[in-house]
């Protein structure tokens, strides 16, 4: 049994998930003609079984936010429901202690034909609530969700927006001890995710737990301390939330390469001429302007980003970019060749050297990761290197934000 959390050793296990699997039968015979056929046949032949999870064992510590991460169909949405006791494993166990809230699904726990009202009463009565404590909390719920001038009016006809704002405004005020949150909050608009990111960190603040499944790298790494990484049912990474956002991104950019390679070899087996172009970054080093590589870089600096990359054939043209990200994923700085107007001239099989020099580097305090994009001549992508090298900036507190700039008040 893996801790998400080796760290606070002392807060006790909140979630155990002890060799959960999950498995799934998918019918063939979808129209009901072809269920009366079939209906007598021995044997599975209009059946397949798709295993979702596949002995996923972990622990979650109290007081941890977790991100669950991973591709379309990597099993995050599924293993949130078998923790949130919503559908039962297959195999294994799944054990929990205190109050659990979850917004898995869109409007999931609301009656389409009762109002919004009706609703508050139902979802928190299915969260646990009796009905005087959501009487107790019932202005603050709709407070919360805005939706106030249509609390009596059906549900079925709210827009999903309205649907998200009123099931997490219930989620949030059941005093979970933990709180399962799915893909859901991208539903709302900008200023509500802002405010669900709000109630988020408040909760963090005191203490609750939350599991989070998310496709956004820069909310993960904003929100968690750790992250879990699903790959076809099964744990591909556990550790901190950096580290997660980066496995996550070198599976999908494998997927990427495994498409392009097949779409290549078919395309070359239809055609004959030359063969398509590979190439590889092998490395990239952050340097000053001496020429040497530097970990700390001050602002006002003059900072040069050497990329290495290797060729597998002679290239007449070839292209990079360059982008830098901060330790919660957001981008400050992104340029390339051809956005620059140019691209690289011809090189020989075997590796070669490019370099971007920035001058009067101004980024804000704190950790800072360099992506590099290898791509052939028409601006195809040969290679991704995500987080191939980092670089630190000392923190002025005097400031916030992603940029230093020298500062007077007067």
């Amino acid at each position: 049994m893996s801790s998400v959390n080796a760290a606070t050793a002392s807060a006790p296990d909140i979630v155990v998930v002890d060799s959960v699997s999950k498995t799934f039968v998918i019918r063939k015979d979808n129209s009901l003609k072809e269920r009366v056929v079939t209906l007598g046949r021995r044997g599975r032949a209009h059946q397949e079984q798709f295993r979702a999870l596949n002995d996923v064992s972990f622990s979650i510590q109290a007081g941890r936010t977790i991100g669950l991460i991973g591709t379309n169909g990597s099993g995050k949405s599924t293993l949130l429901k078998v923790i949130g006791g919503i559908i039962d494993p297959s195999s294994g166990s799944v054990r929990r202690r205190g109050r659990l809230a979850a917004l898995l699904e869109l409007g999931a726990g609301f009656h389409p034909d009762l109002s919004g009202r009706d609703n508050i009463y139902l979802n928190a009565a299915v969260l646990g609530l009796s009905r005087e404590q959501t009487d107790a909390a019932f202005e603050s719920i709709v407070a919360f969700s805005e939706i106030g001038p249509f609390i009596d009016t059906q549900v079925k006809f709210y827009s999903s927006g309205m649907y998200v704002r009123l099931a997490f405004a219930v989620a949030v005020h059941t005093d979970p001890d933990l709180l399962l949150v799915d893909e859901v909050l991208a539903v709302g608009d900008e200023a509500f995710q802002r405010k669900c990111m709000d109630k988020i960190r408040q909760f963090q603040k005191e203490g609750r737990t939350i599991v989070l499944v998310s496709h956004s790298a820069a909310q993960v790494m904003e929100v968690c301390d750790e992250g879990i990484v699903l790959r076809d049912g099964q744990i591909a990474f556990m550790g901190s939330a950096a580290d997660a956002t980066r496995v996550h991104r070198e599976i999908l950019e494998g997927k990427r390469k495994q498409t392009v390679e097949r779409e290549e070899s078919e395309h070359a087996a239809q055609t004959v001429g030359e063969p398509a172009a590979h190439g590889e970054v092998l490395g990239v080093f952050v340097e000053n302007e001496d020429g040497e590589v530097v970990r700390d870089v001050a602002p006002g600096e003059t900072v040069t980003l050497r990329v290495k990359v290797r060729h597998s054939r002679p290239v007449e043209a070839w292209n990079t970019s360059v982008s830098i990200d901060t330790s919660n994923g957001q981008q400050v700085f992104g340029t390339g060749s051809r956005r620059l107007g140019t691209n690289h001239p011809a090189v020989p099989a075997g590796e070669a050297e490019i370099t971007y020099r920035l001058s009067d580097v101004r980024f804000a305090g704190g950790q800072y990761f360099v992506n590099v994009d290898l791509q052939d001549a028409d601006g195809r992508s040969l290679d991704v290197a995500w987080q191939a090298a980092a670089f630190y900036v000392p923190v002025d507190e005097r400031q916030t934000g992603t940029i230093h700039t020298d500062v007077s008040l007067s």
